[in-house]
């Protein structure tokens, strides 16, 4: 409901039950929020309450504080999503008034819209996929490689405009095969983006190596040139140059590749482009995935197109692409027998998957046009924000808007950010924030890091500020209106509170 719609059912004490019992019919929402002369919820009124009343030939002078009544089920503005479920159901009710703490009603919780969740990214599967899958079964190409396996290698590196492609078991392998195939040994640096999922630097670790992090640029939130230079010049100081650098293309964009690739280059450092995040974003005309030695894609099952899980590994070097399969596969040598003569694993995707992916890989472009319109709703709906600040798109650019974000202004940006994905968790719509800066992560607790400027941290400002909204391929029209709703309302709360 929206804020005019929850106002409707707020009445007062004095009002007779007549008026009340006629208010909501108007309201059409089974209860009334019955308050005091200071704004406080004495009672909730239910349609039962008032055909007691008219059972019982009530006056219809007789106010709501003369109904018979018990203290009302509440929970306060911090109650989590599982705190007010447990209440329902505890009590068989249908409805939960939010107070502040004064006791002043805020909000209502319906059983009704917990029961129909809003996720942030959803699978979105199609007819191709089945299709596909039932061949696998049909031929029994069950194991772990296949003739699906086979092509969507091929369309995939086709779609990106890429030689090769290796298809793993996920996006996390497919950085680690990169890491060994580009020479990270233990003791190695390797540079990276701080503002990422942990997985496009856990693989730094599974080599042995030490990871060093760098900030974001404000106009792509991607991997911030002038932070990059200061760790160059800092890591040839140190005589501590980097294996690789490891460029992440955050929330469907890709980074600045004009201006990060040719300090990469003045060094001699190869580029892992991390496009877990952005497959069918493009740069300048180019796919993103292809501008790194080796680029990897993610098909978890949040991502644009989903193999349920899955990666791969892009190379224009035909022997980079051949070289992942190998160590993919145990590493198993050319032999009758099973030979081995150094460390593999069991990375490689199976055939089943595979299949998945080659009918998800057929829309694609159909996807990336629907959370393209997602974004772009978003954006025309809450133009009267000021609060908010989309993410930037440059020109040039053609993001996928994987997922819509946004960071909140002003000050004490991460109480507010808080406040915010509390109210939407409590109408059961998921929304997170901003990936946490893998400098902050208790896990690379004293990694060396380089921030945009010296003065200023922009991955931390972002993390603190920013929010992830539902954006998924399949949201429907009356989704993403519930959660521009519920959004206006919690930034409304926002607004009171910063005033």
């Amino acid at each position: 409901m929206n804020a005019e719609q929850f106002r409707q059912l707020l009445v007062p004490l004095s009002l007779p039950w007549v008026q009340a019992a006629a208010r909501m019919d108007e309201a059409a929402q089974g209860i009334l929020l019955a308050v005091d002369d200071k704004g406080s919820l004495a009672r909730t009124v239910t349609d039962g309450d008032l055909r007691r009343a008219l059972l019982q030939h009530s006056p219809d002078t007789l106010t709501l504080a003369a109904l018979p009544s018990r203290a009302p089920l509440v929970v306060g503005e911090t109650a989590t999503l599982a705190e007010v479920q447990q209440l329902l159901g505890r009590h068989g009710i249908s409805h939960v008034p939010v107070i502040d703490a004064g006791g002043k009603p805020i909000d209502l919780i319906t059983s009704r819209e917990l029961s129909q969740r809003i996720w942030l990214s959803s699978p979105h599967l199609g007819e191709e996929e089945t299709a596909f899958v039932e061949d696998a079964f049909r031929t029994n190409w069950i194991a772990p490689l296949g003739p699906h396996v086979d092509g969507f290698e091929r369309e995939l590196a086709a779609y990106a405009g890429i030689g090769h492609a290796a298809a793993v078991s996920s996006g996390t392998a497919a950085i680690h095969l990169a890491l060994l195939l580009l020479g990270v040994k233990p003791g190695d640096t390797v540079f990276c983006s701080s503002l990422t999922f942990v997985g496009s630097c856990n693989p730094i670790l599974y080599c042995g190596a030490q990871p060093v992090f760098v900030d974001s640029e404000p106009e792509t939130w991607n991997m911030s040139p002038a932070a990059l230079e200061r760790a160059f010049e800092w890591a040839k100081r140190e005589g501590r140059l980097p294996r690789c650098v490891v460029i992440v293309n955050l929330y469907g964009q890709s980074a600045d590749m004009d201006a990060l690739l040719p300090l990469c280059e003045r060094y001699g450092v190869a580029v892992l482009e991390d496009a877990a995040e952005s497959l069918g974003a493009h740069y300048k005309g180019k796919a993103s995935g292809g501008f790194g030695r080796i680029g990897v894609y993610s098909f978890n099952g949040n991502k644009i197109i989903t193999t349920s899980g899955g990666g791969m590994l892009v190379a224009d070097d035909a022997a980079v692409a051949e070289r992942a399969r190998k160590l993919a596969t145990q590493a198993r040598e050319p032999a009758a027998h099973y030979e081995h003569v150094e460390v593999g694993f069991n990375y490689r995707m199976s055939n089943v998957l595979a299949g998945i992916g080659r009918g998800q890989l057929r829309v694609l472009e159909q996807r990336v046009a629907q959370r393209r319109q997602v974004f772009d709703t978003y954006r025309k709906e809450l133009a009267d924000q000021p609060q908010l600040a989309w993410m930037p798109e440059p020109e040039g650019y053609r993001s996928t808007r994987w997922l819509t974000c946004f960071t909140l202004q002003g000050k004490g940006a991460g109480a507010r950010r808080d406040l915010v994905l509390r109210s939407l968790e409590r109408h059961s719509i998921e929304a997170r924030p901003v990936w946490k800066p893998m400098h902050q992560q208790p896990l690379f607790r004293g990694a060396p890091y380089f921030s945009h400027t010296t003065e200023g941290d922009v991955s931390a400002s972002l993390f603190e500020a920013g929010i992830c909204l539902p954006s998924g391929s399949n949201l429907t029209p009356e989704q993403q209106a519930r959660v521009v709703e519920q959004l206006r309302r919690a930034l409304a709360e926002d607004r009171r509170a910063t005033a």
